[in-house]
């Protein structure tokens, strides 16, 4: 499955992790799938209540909103994201056990080098993890229901 993600949402998740340096970032992918296709509509940026470097709890109340407010929109919860301020972008071993939904895509930005951001989404199933393919547009067309 292709992920589309808009360049103003890269952007955002990167300056976002950026800004919770030295800790990592997190937050909620939500939007619509639509012929094979995830659709990220609107990122959710949530706070890392752990404050660590090295692993992230997001924000129970943060959560219920943003699922509030994605359910509003009837758009789905299509995956989340967190940062790796030091690490590569691939998940870690502590990453894939957490993995609770094996249809979200879970998205792990990198800022091992802070001039070169990676940011990667994988699909994590039966504790194996395998990346998916991520597009970046300017503009997402909106579904036309019939």
């Amino acid at each position: 499955m292709t992920i589309l993600l808009k360049n103003h949402h890269y952007q955002e998740i990167i300056s976002y992790a950026r800004e919770k340096l030295p800790n990592e970032a997190c937050g909620l992918l939500a939007g619509r799938v639509e012929n094979d296709m995830k659709i990220i509509e609107e990122v959710y940026y949530l706070t890392n209540i752990d404050q660590s470097p090295e692993h992230f709890s997001m924000d129970p109340k943060e959560q219920f909103a943003a699922i509030k407010a994605i359910r509003s929109k009837d758009w789905q919860l299509l995956g989340n994201f967190h940062s790796h301020p030091s690490s590569p972008s691939r998940p870690s071993q502590e990453d894939i056990r957490l993995a609770f939904d094996p249809e979200a895509s879970y998205f792990i930005l990198s800022l091992k080098d802070k001039d070169k951001p990676v940011l990667k989404s994988f699909k994590i199933k039966e504790k194996a993890a395998s990346e998916e393919e991520l597009c970046f547009t300017h503009k997402i067309e909106p579904s036309v229901k019939t």
